[in-house]
Protein backbone atom coordinates (compact mmCIF):
# COMPACT_ATOMS: atom_id res chain seq x y z
CA UNK A 1 0.00 0.00 0.00
CA UNK A 2 1.22 3.53 -0.73
CA UNK A 3 2.77 5.18 2.29
CA UNK A 4 1.46 8.56 3.37
CA UNK A 5 3.24 11.06 5.59
CA UNK A 6 1.42 12.28 8.68
CA UNK A 7 -0.01 15.66 9.62
CA UNK A 8 2.53 17.86 11.39
CA UNK A 9 2.35 20.69 13.87
CA UNK A 10 4.09 23.79 12.50
CA UNK A 11 6.19 23.97 15.67
CA UNK A 12 6.95 20.25 15.82
CA UNK A 13 10.45 19.02 16.56
CA UNK A 14 12.06 16.55 14.10
CA UNK A 15 11.21 13.66 16.37
CA UNK A 16 7.59 14.71 16.98
CA UNK A 17 6.93 15.83 13.40
CA UNK A 18 6.18 12.27 12.41
CA UNK A 19 3.06 12.37 14.59
CA UNK A 20 0.27 14.84 15.26
CA UNK A 21 -0.08 15.39 19.01
CA UNK A 22 0.15 11.71 19.85
CA UNK A 23 -1.48 11.31 23.25
CA UNK A 24 -1.20 8.64 25.87
CA UNK A 25 -4.99 8.59 26.22
CA UNK A 26 -5.14 6.78 22.89
CA UNK A 27 -3.70 3.38 23.61
CA UNK A 28 -4.58 2.24 20.11
CA UNK A 29 -1.65 3.03 17.80
CA UNK A 30 -3.42 4.32 14.72
CA UNK A 31 -1.05 3.74 11.82
CA UNK A 32 -1.73 5.83 8.69
CA UNK A 33 -2.72 4.00 5.55
CA UNK A 34 0.04 1.42 5.53
CA UNK A 35 2.69 3.81 6.83
CA UNK A 36 5.25 2.51 9.32
CA UNK A 37 4.62 2.98 13.05
CA UNK A 38 6.64 5.53 14.94
CA UNK A 39 9.95 3.98 15.99
CA UNK A 40 9.24 4.85 19.63
CA UNK A 41 5.89 3.04 19.61
CA UNK A 42 5.46 -0.65 20.32
CA UNK A 43 4.87 -2.83 17.26
CA UNK A 44 1.23 -3.47 16.40
CA UNK A 45 -0.19 -6.90 17.15
CA UNK A 46 -0.73 -9.43 14.40
CA UNK A 47 -3.60 -8.76 12.01
CA UNK A 48 -5.42 -11.93 13.04
CA UNK A 49 -5.82 -10.74 16.63
CA UNK A 50 -9.11 -12.32 17.71
CA UNK A 51 -10.30 -9.46 19.91
CA UNK A 52 -9.92 -5.72 19.52
CA UNK A 53 -9.62 -5.34 23.27
CA UNK A 54 -6.17 -6.90 23.22
CA UNK A 55 -4.91 -3.72 21.53
CA UNK A 56 -7.06 -1.00 23.08
CA UNK A 57 -8.95 0.15 26.09
CA UNK A 58 -11.66 2.77 26.47
CA UNK A 59 -10.68 6.27 25.42
CA UNK A 60 -11.34 8.38 28.48
CA UNK A 61 -12.23 11.65 26.74
CA UNK A 62 -15.70 13.16 27.07
CA UNK A 63 -18.01 12.30 24.19
CA UNK A 64 -19.17 15.12 21.91
CA UNK A 65 -22.21 13.10 20.82
CA UNK A 66 -23.45 9.54 20.95
CA UNK A 67 -25.88 7.12 19.37
CA UNK A 68 -26.76 3.44 19.70
CA UNK A 69 -26.65 0.75 17.05
CA UNK A 70 -30.10 -0.12 15.77
CA UNK A 71 -29.11 -3.71 15.07
CA UNK A 72 -26.68 -4.51 17.89
CA UNK A 73 -28.24 -3.67 21.24
CA UNK A 74 -25.04 -3.22 23.24
CA UNK A 75 -22.98 -1.24 20.73
CA UNK A 76 -22.62 2.41 21.76
CA UNK A 77 -21.11 4.87 19.29
CA UNK A 78 -19.57 8.15 20.51
CA UNK A 79 -17.79 10.99 18.74
CA UNK A 80 -14.70 11.76 20.83
CA UNK A 81 -12.89 13.97 18.34
CA UNK A 82 -13.89 16.12 15.36
CA UNK A 83 -11.08 18.34 14.10
CA UNK A 84 -10.83 20.55 11.04
CA UNK A 85 -7.33 20.57 9.56
CA UNK A 86 -6.07 23.29 7.22
CA UNK A 87 -9.67 24.37 6.72
CA UNK A 88 -10.25 21.59 4.18
CA UNK A 89 -10.08 18.25 5.95
CA UNK A 90 -11.84 16.69 8.91
CA UNK A 91 -10.57 14.01 11.26
CA UNK A 92 -13.32 12.13 13.06
CA UNK A 93 -12.57 9.87 16.02
CA UNK A 94 -15.29 7.44 17.05
CA UNK A 95 -15.33 5.39 20.25
CA UNK A 96 -17.11 2.04 19.96
CA UNK A 97 -18.13 0.48 23.28
CA UNK A 98 -19.56 -2.91 24.14
CA UNK A 99 -21.94 -2.07 26.99
CA UNK A 100 -22.98 -5.68 27.47
CA UNK A 101 -21.70 -8.16 30.03
CA UNK A 102 -21.63 -11.46 28.13
CA UNK A 103 -21.04 -11.41 24.36
CA UNK A 104 -18.23 -10.00 22.28
CA UNK A 105 -19.35 -7.67 19.48
CA UNK A 106 -18.11 -7.55 15.90
CA UNK A 107 -17.60 -3.94 14.81
CA UNK A 108 -16.11 -3.85 11.29
CA UNK A 109 -19.15 -5.00 9.33
CA UNK A 110 -21.34 -2.53 11.19
CA UNK A 111 -19.07 0.47 10.57
CA UNK A 112 -18.46 -0.26 6.88
CA UNK A 113 -20.03 1.87 4.15
CA UNK A 114 -22.81 -0.36 2.80
CA UNK A 115 -22.80 1.44 -0.58
CA UNK A 116 -19.38 -0.10 -1.32
CA UNK A 117 -18.57 -3.65 -2.45
CA UNK A 118 -19.00 -6.13 0.38
CA UNK A 119 -15.28 -6.86 0.48
CA UNK A 120 -14.60 -3.30 1.64
CA UNK A 121 -16.93 -3.10 4.64
CA UNK A 122 -14.30 -4.46 7.03
CA UNK A 123 -13.01 -0.89 7.28
CA UNK A 124 -14.53 2.03 9.22
CA UNK A 125 -15.50 3.41 5.83
CA UNK A 126 -19.04 4.32 6.88
CA UNK A 127 -18.00 7.19 9.18
CA UNK A 128 -19.22 10.31 7.45
CA UNK A 129 -20.57 13.84 7.60
CA UNK A 130 -23.90 15.13 6.35
CA UNK A 131 -23.08 18.42 4.63
CA UNK A 132 -26.66 19.68 4.79
CA UNK A 133 -26.07 22.98 3.00
CA UNK A 134 -24.43 21.23 0.04
CA UNK A 135 -26.86 18.27 0.15
CA UNK A 136 -23.97 15.81 0.15
CA UNK A 137 -22.91 12.84 2.24
CA UNK A 138 -19.14 13.05 2.82
CA UNK A 139 -17.19 9.83 3.42
CA UNK A 140 -13.48 9.08 4.04
CA UNK A 141 -10.98 9.85 1.28
CA UNK A 142 -9.93 6.95 -0.92
CA UNK A 143 -6.20 6.63 -1.67
CA UNK A 144 -4.80 4.42 -4.38
CA UNK A 145 -4.81 0.79 -3.34
CA UNK A 146 -6.98 1.19 -0.24
CA UNK A 147 -10.72 1.54 0.37
CA UNK A 148 -10.38 4.59 2.61
CA UNK A 149 -8.28 6.78 4.90
CA UNK A 150 -9.82 5.21 7.96
CA UNK A 151 -9.29 2.48 10.53
CA UNK A 152 -9.15 -1.07 9.20
CA UNK A 153 -8.79 -4.49 10.73
CA UNK A 154 -5.33 -5.91 10.05
CA UNK A 155 -3.75 -2.61 9.02
CA UNK A 156 -4.36 -0.88 12.36
CA UNK A 157 -3.87 -3.93 14.55
CA UNK A 158 -7.56 -4.22 15.33
CA UNK A 159 -9.32 -7.50 15.91
CA UNK A 160 -12.82 -8.39 14.84
CA UNK A 161 -14.41 -8.16 18.26
CA UNK A 162 -14.91 -5.83 21.23
CA UNK A 163 -15.07 -7.64 24.58
CA UNK A 164 -17.85 -6.87 27.10
CA UNK A 165 -17.23 -3.64 28.98
CA UNK A 166 -14.41 -2.58 26.65
CA UNK A 167 -14.00 0.07 23.94
CA UNK A 168 -11.90 0.83 20.90
CA UNK A 169 -11.39 4.09 19.01
CA UNK A 170 -11.47 4.24 15.21
CA UNK A 171 -10.88 7.21 12.91
CA UNK A 172 -11.70 8.57 9.47
CA UNK A 173 -10.11 11.36 7.42
CA UNK A 174 -12.59 13.07 5.11
CA UNK A 175 -13.41 16.44 3.51
CA UNK A 176 -14.60 19.23 5.81
CA UNK A 177 -18.22 20.37 5.32
CA UNK A 178 -18.78 23.49 3.22
CA UNK A 179 -19.17 26.93 4.72
CA UNK A 180 -16.77 26.43 7.65
CA UNK A 181 -19.57 25.59 10.13
CA UNK A 182 -19.04 25.44 13.88
CA UNK A 183 -21.04 22.20 14.11
CA UNK A 184 -22.04 19.41 11.79
CA UNK A 185 -24.03 16.17 11.57
CA UNK A 186 -21.96 12.99 12.02
CA UNK A 187 -23.36 9.89 10.34
CA UNK A 188 -22.49 6.23 10.73
CA UNK A 189 -24.16 3.12 9.30
CA UNK A 190 -25.21 1.84 12.72
CA UNK A 191 -27.71 4.30 14.20
CA UNK A 192 -29.41 7.68 13.89
CA UNK A 193 -27.22 10.65 12.85
CA UNK A 194 -25.63 12.67 15.63
CA UNK A 195 -26.66 16.33 15.41
CA UNK A 196 -24.85 19.57 16.27
CA UNK A 197 -21.47 17.95 16.87
CA UNK A 198 -18.93 20.75 17.51
CA UNK A 199 -15.94 21.02 15.17
CA UNK A 200 -12.60 22.02 16.68
CA UNK A 201 -9.92 23.87 14.73
CA UNK A 202 -7.29 22.68 17.19
CA UNK A 203 -4.83 19.96 16.19
CA UNK A 204 -6.34 16.51 16.69
CA UNK A 205 -4.98 14.15 19.32
CA UNK A 206 -3.54 11.13 17.56
CA UNK A 207 -1.50 9.95 14.60
CA UNK A 208 -3.34 10.10 11.27
CA UNK A 209 -2.56 9.88 7.54
CA UNK A 210 -2.31 13.16 5.62
CA UNK A 211 -4.63 13.39 2.57
CA UNK A 212 -2.31 16.02 1.04
CA UNK A 213 0.69 13.68 1.00
CA UNK A 214 -0.31 12.36 -2.42
CA UNK A 215 -3.50 12.08 -4.49
CA UNK A 216 -6.63 10.82 -2.79
CA UNK A 217 -10.16 10.75 -4.13
CA UNK A 218 -12.97 12.46 -2.20
CA UNK A 219 -15.93 10.12 -1.75
CA UNK A 220 -19.11 12.19 -1.86
CA UNK A 221 -22.70 11.07 -2.36
CA UNK A 222 -25.42 13.41 -3.55
CA UNK A 223 -28.48 13.50 -1.34
CA UNK A 224 -31.74 13.54 -3.31
CA UNK A 225 -34.89 14.63 -1.46
CA UNK A 226 -38.10 13.60 -3.25
CA UNK A 227 -41.63 14.84 -2.66
CA UNK A 228 -44.89 14.50 -4.53
CA UNK A 229 -48.29 16.11 -4.77
CA UNK A 230 -51.08 14.25 -3.01
CA UNK A 231 -52.94 13.82 -6.30
CA UNK A 232 -49.87 11.99 -7.76
CA UNK A 233 -49.66 14.45 -10.65
CA UNK A 234 -45.96 15.15 -10.13
CA UNK A 235 -42.93 14.07 -8.13
CA UNK A 236 -40.03 16.43 -7.44
CA UNK A 237 -36.45 15.45 -6.63
CA UNK A 238 -34.30 18.16 -5.02
CA UNK A 239 -30.53 17.71 -4.79
CA UNK A 240 -29.88 21.18 -3.42
CA UNK A 241 -28.72 22.46 -6.82
CA UNK A 242 -31.34 21.40 -9.37
CA UNK A 243 -35.01 20.53 -9.28
CA UNK A 244 -36.13 17.53 -11.30
CA UNK A 245 -39.91 17.67 -11.69
CA UNK A 246 -41.39 14.40 -12.94
CA UNK A 247 -44.83 15.13 -14.37
CA UNK A 248 -47.13 12.12 -14.54
CA UNK A 249 -47.91 11.24 -18.14
CA UNK A 250 -51.14 9.64 -16.92
CA UNK A 251 -52.33 13.08 -15.79
CA UNK A 252 -50.92 15.02 -18.73
CA UNK A 253 -52.04 12.81 -21.60
CA UNK A 254 -54.54 10.23 -22.72
CA UNK A 255 -53.20 6.75 -23.48
CA UNK A 256 -50.85 6.78 -26.50
CA UNK A 257 -51.55 10.49 -27.07
CA UNK A 258 -49.34 13.59 -26.96
CA UNK A 259 -52.05 16.24 -26.55
CA UNK A 260 -52.26 17.80 -23.08
CA UNK A 261 -55.46 17.10 -21.16
CA UNK A 262 -57.49 19.78 -19.30
CA UNK A 263 -56.14 18.35 -16.03
CA UNK A 264 -52.62 19.24 -17.14
CA UNK A 265 -53.25 23.00 -16.88
CA UNK A 266 -52.73 23.35 -13.13
CA UNK A 267 -49.67 21.06 -13.22
CA UNK A 268 -48.11 23.16 -15.98
CA UNK A 269 -48.87 26.39 -14.08
CA UNK A 270 -47.11 25.22 -10.92
CA UNK A 271 -44.04 24.10 -12.88
CA UNK A 272 -43.90 27.39 -14.79
CA UNK A 273 -43.96 29.34 -11.51
CA UNK A 274 -41.00 27.31 -10.25
CA UNK A 275 -39.04 28.06 -13.44
CA UNK A 276 -39.93 31.77 -13.19
CA UNK A 277 -38.59 31.82 -9.62
CA UNK A 278 -35.36 30.04 -10.58
CA UNK A 279 -32.18 31.46 -12.16
CA UNK A 280 -32.63 29.04 -15.06
CA UNK A 281 -31.47 30.05 -18.52
CA UNK A 282 -31.72 26.49 -19.86
CA UNK A 283 -34.51 24.04 -19.00
CA UNK A 284 -34.41 20.43 -20.14
CA UNK A 285 -37.63 18.58 -20.88
CA UNK A 286 -37.40 14.81 -21.35
CA UNK A 287 -40.18 12.38 -22.18
CA UNK A 288 -40.12 8.84 -20.75
CA UNK A 289 -42.20 5.69 -21.14
CA UNK A 290 -42.58 2.43 -19.25
CA UNK A 291 -41.42 -0.89 -20.68
CA UNK A 292 -44.71 -1.65 -22.42
CA UNK A 293 -44.60 -1.44 -26.20
CA UNK A 294 -41.57 -1.16 -28.44
CA UNK A 295 -38.91 1.48 -29.04
CA UNK A 296 -40.53 2.23 -32.38
CA UNK A 297 -43.62 3.39 -30.46
CA UNK A 298 -42.14 4.69 -27.20
CA UNK A 299 -39.32 6.82 -28.59
CA UNK A 300 -41.34 9.13 -30.88
CA UNK A 301 -44.26 9.26 -28.40
CA UNK A 302 -42.00 10.32 -25.53
CA UNK A 303 -40.44 13.04 -27.71
CA UNK A 304 -43.83 14.41 -28.83
CA UNK A 305 -44.98 14.51 -25.21
CA UNK A 306 -41.84 16.39 -24.17
CA UNK A 307 -42.41 18.88 -26.97
CA UNK A 308 -46.03 19.40 -25.87
CA UNK A 309 -44.90 20.17 -22.32
CA UNK A 310 -42.19 22.52 -23.59
CA UNK A 311 -44.69 24.52 -25.68
CA UNK A 312 -47.10 24.81 -22.74
CA UNK A 313 -44.39 25.96 -20.35
CA UNK A 314 -43.05 28.52 -22.85
CA UNK A 315 -46.49 30.14 -23.05
CA UNK A 316 -46.85 30.27 -19.26
CA UNK A 317 -43.48 31.79 -18.33
CA UNK A 318 -43.56 35.46 -17.34
CA UNK A 319 -39.86 36.21 -17.91
CA UNK A 320 -37.57 36.13 -20.92
CA UNK A 321 -34.18 34.51 -21.36
CA UNK A 322 -35.19 30.86 -20.88
CA UNK A 323 -34.16 28.34 -23.52
CA UNK A 324 -35.47 24.76 -23.69
CA UNK A 325 -33.78 21.49 -24.64
CA UNK A 326 -36.16 18.67 -25.50
CA UNK A 327 -35.46 14.93 -25.63
CA UNK A 328 -37.41 11.68 -25.85
CA UNK A 329 -35.86 8.63 -24.17
CA UNK A 330 -38.61 6.05 -24.52
CA UNK A 331 -38.22 3.36 -21.87
CA UNK A 332 -34.41 3.54 -21.59
CA UNK A 333 -34.22 5.60 -18.37
CA UNK A 334 -36.65 4.16 -15.82
CA UNK A 335 -36.72 5.61 -12.31
CA UNK A 336 -38.42 2.53 -10.88
CA UNK A 337 -38.73 -1.15 -11.63
CA UNK A 338 -41.18 -1.93 -14.40
CA UNK A 339 -42.15 -5.15 -12.61
CA UNK A 340 -45.09 -3.50 -10.85
CA UNK A 341 -48.02 -1.34 -11.99
CA UNK A 342 -46.89 1.39 -9.57
CA UNK A 343 -43.38 1.36 -11.01
CA UNK A 344 -44.73 1.60 -14.56
CA UNK A 345 -47.02 4.47 -13.59
CA UNK A 346 -44.12 6.45 -12.15
CA UNK A 347 -41.93 5.72 -15.19
CA UNK A 348 -44.53 7.20 -17.56
CA UNK A 349 -43.47 10.79 -17.11
CA UNK A 350 -42.13 14.00 -18.57
CA UNK A 351 -39.16 15.27 -16.58
CA UNK A 352 -38.47 19.01 -16.37
CA UNK A 353 -35.05 19.91 -14.91
CA UNK A 354 -33.76 23.37 -14.01
CA UNK A 355 -31.71 25.12 -11.28
CA UNK A 356 -33.44 25.22 -7.93
CA UNK A 357 -35.32 28.46 -7.12
CA UNK A 358 -33.93 30.53 -4.30
CA UNK A 359 -36.15 30.17 -1.23
CA UNK A 360 -38.24 33.18 -0.35
CA UNK A 361 -37.38 34.96 2.89
CA UNK A 362 -39.42 33.44 5.68
CA UNK A 363 -39.97 34.23 9.32
CA UNK A 364 -38.13 31.69 11.51
CA UNK A 365 -40.31 28.79 12.58
CA UNK A 366 -40.73 28.63 16.33
CA UNK A 367 -39.16 25.59 17.96
CA UNK A 368 -41.85 23.29 19.31
CA UNK A 369 -41.68 20.53 21.88
CA UNK A 370 -43.90 17.49 21.89
CA UNK A 371 -45.23 18.19 25.39
CA UNK A 372 -48.12 15.93 26.25
CA UNK A 373 -48.86 15.04 22.63
CA UNK A 374 -49.40 11.31 22.23
CA UNK A 375 -46.92 10.10 19.62
CA UNK A 376 -47.28 6.38 20.30
CA UNK A 377 -48.97 3.66 18.30
CA UNK A 378 -49.42 -0.10 18.24
CA UNK A 379 -49.53 -2.95 15.73
CA UNK A 380 -48.89 -6.70 15.65
CA UNK A 381 -46.23 -8.86 14.04
CA UNK A 382 -45.96 -12.66 14.21
CA UNK A 383 -48.76 -12.55 16.76
CA UNK A 384 -46.80 -10.24 19.09
CA UNK A 385 -47.82 -6.72 20.14
CA UNK A 386 -45.52 -4.08 18.65
CA UNK A 387 -45.27 -0.56 20.07
CA UNK A 388 -43.95 2.52 18.26
CA UNK A 389 -43.05 5.98 19.56
CA UNK A 390 -42.00 9.02 17.51
CA UNK A 391 -39.02 10.51 19.33
CA UNK A 392 -38.42 13.58 17.20
CA UNK A 393 -38.85 15.47 13.93
CA UNK A 394 -35.95 17.89 13.92
CA UNK A 395 -35.22 20.63 11.41
CA UNK A 396 -31.65 20.63 10.05
CA UNK A 397 -29.84 23.22 7.90
CA UNK A 398 -30.43 23.20 4.17
CA UNK A 399 -34.15 22.40 4.33
CA UNK A 400 -33.60 18.91 5.76
CA UNK A 401 -35.46 17.11 8.51
CA UNK A 402 -34.55 14.10 10.66
CA UNK A 403 -37.34 11.81 11.86
CA UNK A 404 -36.52 9.34 14.66
CA UNK A 405 -38.80 6.70 16.15
CA UNK A 406 -38.51 3.68 18.44
CA UNK A 407 -40.08 0.26 17.93
CA UNK A 408 -40.49 -2.25 20.76
CA UNK A 409 -41.59 -5.88 20.86
CA UNK A 410 -44.04 -5.94 23.78
CA UNK A 411 -44.69 -9.66 23.43
CA UNK A 412 -43.18 -12.80 24.88
CA UNK A 413 -41.68 -14.30 21.70
CA UNK A 414 -39.41 -13.18 18.86
CA UNK A 415 -41.15 -11.19 16.13
CA UNK A 416 -40.11 -10.10 12.64
CA UNK A 417 -41.56 -6.63 12.02
CA UNK A 418 -41.19 -6.27 8.22
CA UNK A 419 -43.66 -3.45 7.58
CA UNK A 420 -40.94 -0.79 7.60
CA UNK A 421 -39.69 -1.69 4.11
CA UNK A 422 -43.03 -2.59 2.51
CA UNK A 423 -43.35 0.73 0.66
CA UNK A 424 -44.87 1.15 -2.79
CA UNK A 425 -41.62 2.62 -4.07
CA UNK A 426 -39.32 0.00 -2.54
CA UNK A 427 -37.96 -0.79 -6.00
CA UNK A 428 -36.42 2.69 -6.20
CA UNK A 429 -33.63 1.61 -3.83
CA UNK A 430 -30.68 -0.73 -4.17
CA UNK A 431 -31.46 -2.54 -0.90
CA UNK A 432 -34.33 -2.84 1.53
CA UNK A 433 -34.51 -0.13 4.16
CA UNK A 434 -37.02 1.69 6.37
CA UNK A 435 -38.68 3.36 3.37
CA UNK A 436 -42.33 2.83 4.36
CA UNK A 437 -42.47 6.24 6.02
CA UNK A 438 -44.14 9.44 4.78
CA UNK A 439 -44.27 13.02 6.03
CA UNK A 440 -47.16 15.15 4.73
CA UNK A 441 -47.84 18.88 4.69
CA UNK A 442 -51.65 18.86 4.64
CA UNK A 443 -51.86 22.62 4.04
CA UNK A 444 -49.69 22.49 0.92
CA UNK A 445 -51.10 19.05 -0.02
CA UNK A 446 -47.59 17.69 -0.47
CA UNK A 447 -46.03 14.42 0.66
CA UNK A 448 -42.33 13.97 1.40
CA UNK A 449 -40.56 10.67 0.73
CA UNK A 450 -37.37 9.40 2.42
CA UNK A 451 -34.16 10.89 1.08
CA UNK A 452 -32.00 8.94 -1.34
CA UNK A 453 -28.22 8.68 -1.46
CA UNK A 454 -27.02 8.64 -5.08
CA UNK A 455 -24.02 6.37 -5.74
CA UNK A 456 -22.37 6.38 -9.20
CA UNK A 457 -21.78 2.98 -10.80
CA UNK A 458 -20.04 1.85 -13.98
CA UNK A 459 -23.36 1.73 -15.84
CA UNK A 460 -25.31 4.55 -14.16
CA UNK A 461 -26.28 5.18 -10.55
CA UNK A 462 -27.71 3.24 -7.63
CA UNK A 463 -29.93 4.75 -4.96
CA UNK A 464 -29.77 3.90 -1.27
CA UNK A 465 -32.19 5.13 1.34
CA UNK A 466 -31.04 7.91 3.68
CA UNK A 467 -32.58 5.95 6.51
CA UNK A 468 -32.06 2.82 8.61
CA UNK A 469 -30.94 -0.11 6.44
CA UNK A 470 -32.58 -3.51 7.01
CA UNK A 471 -30.65 -5.65 4.52
CA UNK A 472 -27.11 -6.74 3.77
CA UNK A 473 -25.14 -7.07 7.02
CA UNK A 474 -28.16 -5.49 8.76
CA UNK A 475 -30.63 -8.11 7.57
CA UNK A 476 -31.72 -8.94 11.13
CA UNK A 477 -32.60 -5.35 12.03
CA UNK A 478 -36.33 -6.10 11.82
CA UNK A 479 -36.12 -9.12 14.16
CA UNK A 480 -37.07 -8.15 17.72
CA UNK A 481 -36.55 -10.40 20.77
CA UNK A 482 -39.11 -9.95 23.55
CA UNK A 483 -38.83 -6.53 25.19
CA UNK A 484 -36.22 -5.17 22.80
CA UNK A 485 -36.41 -1.54 21.62
CA UNK A 486 -34.67 -0.21 18.53
CA UNK A 487 -34.48 3.34 17.19
CA UNK A 488 -34.90 4.02 13.47
CA UNK A 489 -34.42 7.18 11.42
CA UNK A 490 -35.23 8.83 8.09
CA UNK A 491 -34.04 12.01 6.37
CA UNK A 492 -36.62 14.11 4.53
CA UNK A 493 -36.97 17.50 2.93
CA UNK A 494 -39.05 19.76 5.17
CA UNK A 495 -41.23 22.70 4.09
CA UNK A 496 -39.79 25.98 5.34
CA UNK A 497 -42.75 27.23 7.36
CA UNK A 498 -44.45 24.10 8.69
CA UNK A 499 -44.69 23.83 12.47
CA UNK A 500 -46.55 20.48 12.49
CA UNK A 501 -46.58 17.71 9.90
CA UNK A 502 -48.48 14.46 9.50
CA UNK A 503 -46.25 11.40 9.89
CA UNK A 504 -47.17 7.90 8.72
CA UNK A 505 -44.87 5.02 9.73
CA UNK A 506 -45.69 1.56 8.39
CA UNK A 507 -48.98 0.17 9.74
CA UNK A 508 -49.23 2.57 12.66
CA UNK A 509 -51.83 5.31 12.89
CA UNK A 510 -51.18 8.82 11.56
CA UNK A 511 -49.50 11.32 13.87
CA UNK A 512 -49.44 15.11 13.93
CA UNK A 513 -45.81 15.68 14.89
CA UNK A 514 -44.38 19.08 15.94
CA UNK A 515 -41.24 20.15 14.09
CA UNK A 516 -38.43 20.84 16.55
Amino acid sequence: MTKLRHFRRQDASPRSSRRLALSAVLTLAMIGCGGPPNKDSPPPPASNTPSATSTSTATTGTALAETRSTMTENLKVEVVGLNRVEGRHLIAQIRLSNTGTEKRLSWAGEMGDHTRPLGEIKWASGIGILDAQARTWLLPYKPAGSPCLCSGLGRDGLGHFIDPGRSITVYAVLPAPSGNPATTVVVTPVGPPMLDVPISDEAPVGDFPDPDAEPVTPVTRRLILPSESLDKSEETADDGKDLQVNLSADVLFAVDKATLTPKARSVMARTAKLIDASPATVVTVAGHADSSGTDAINDPLSLRRAQAVQHALSALLTRDGVRFQTEGYGSRRPLYSNDSDEGKRRNRRVTVTFPKPQPAAQEPVATTTTGATDLTGSARADGQPIAMEVTGLRRLPGGLGLLTYKITNKGSSDAWFRDLHHAQDWEAYKYQAATNVRVTDLVARRQYLPGRIEVPTDDGVDFYCACTAVSGVRISTEKFPPGQTREFWNLFALPDTAATLKVKIGPFRDFQVPVQ
